[in-house]
């Protein structure tokens, strides 16, 4: 569909073509992924045939009330089509070199939305759902290495060394290589596909015998997904599952069995340990895990402190003060 409007564009919008071939080349020289070619020509596309010109030659008040126009008739809960669209401007307006259009852009807030996590229990039943090795093994890289969909279908047989223990994870986000451990659990169930598809280069190769012999054509991102929510419905798991629901699950898991968080920082491959600590607010770790009162008020668990003896209350034993119990809301 996106492939669509961006040849009706093309076809149609003078000027289009040679602007869109410019785009696509800056995003390449820039190495982002190619969900973000599609993403962003998909959006400039649409601009360019809703006004029937280029997108950097439409005036700023027509721009803005585009951006309404997509708002409006897009109100998704993440509003990722109104933020793909003003992504795009953004990198076409810089690369352009039209700075005053680029500051006129709106600022997209960071969405304080938290992942979906799966449990343990969870987990073991995708794993006993998993009758088809490929999803077995898929179920096993996604979860007990912790990687992005595109990086599992990008697997080779090369790249994994079974005395080491380790995976080669080849061109992650950013293109950047990765190394990442290997479960004793993973080798029988690795070493079986491969035994299944003795001639074939890549992990995941012949998914669809409809395509030619290549990744790209076999295991595609939308198969990665379909297969994974297959699996999650067999197991009887009423949360929504994807992919990355399963790197999510890896990165909270591990939190949870006391690693550290700069190690998970390089294990998913993360730029920024900024990204890693969302985690933080997920995990369940021993310091700092809340209850709900109701375990204490009918006897399932102690308190933390015994009446009369929290912090406050002998802090003013200590001073021979009488403790001031006249707090405000507002200082609490």
């Amino acid at each position: 569909m996106s492939h669509n409007v961006i040849d009706r564009a093309r076809d149609s919008v003078q000027g289009f073509a040679r602007f869109h071939d410019l785009i696509t080349q800056k995003l390449s020289i820039a190495g982002r992924s190619e969900s973000a070619h599609q993403a962003y020509g998909r959006q400039l596309a649409q601009m360019a045939l809703h006004f029937g010109k280029v997108p950097t030659e439409i005036s700023i008040e027509d721009v803005d009330s585009y951006l309404y126009f997509v708002k409006q008739k897009y109100p998704m809960p993440s509003e990722a089509y109104f933020k793909h669209t003003v992504y795009s401007l953004r990198f076409a307006y810089r690369i352009f070199g039209l700075r005053d259009r680029y500051v006129c852009m709106p600022s997209i807030p960071k969405s304080g939305k938290l992942p979906t996590v799966l449990s343990k229990e969870e987990v073991k039943r995708l794993l006993d759902a998993s009758h088809n090795i490929r999803y077995k093994v898929l179920i096993l890289l996604l979860y007990g290495c912790g990687l992005r969909s595109f990086e599992a279908r990008n697997l080779k047989r090369s790249d994994l060394d079974f005395d080491r223990k380790m995976i080669h994870v080849r061109g992650g986000k950013c293109r950047k290589d990765r190394y990442v451990p290997m479960s004793t659990l993973h080798i029988a169930p690795l070493k079986q596909l491969l035994k299944s598809t003795p001639r074939s280069t890549f992990l995941f190769y012949g998914f669809d015998h409809n395509f030619k012999a290549n990744f790209e054509k076999g295991y595609s991102k939308r198969s990665i997904h379909w297969a994974v929510r297959r699996v999650a419905t067999l197991a009887g798991i009423e949360k929504h599952v994807s992919p990355h629901t399963l790197r999510h699950t890896f990165a909270t898991h591990l939190l949870e069995d006391g690693l550290d968080i700069v190690s998970i920082k390089n294990l998913l491959g993360h730029v920024k340990i900024e990204t890693t600590l969302i985690y933080l607010h997920i995990a369940r770790t021993s310091q700092g895990v809340g209850y709900s009162p109701l375990d204490t008020l009918f006897g399932l668990r102690e308190t933390l402190f015994k009446p009369g003896l929290c912090p406050y209350y002998m802090n003013s034993l200590k001073t021979s003060e009488t403790p001031d119990t006249s707090v405000s809301l507002i200082e609490m």
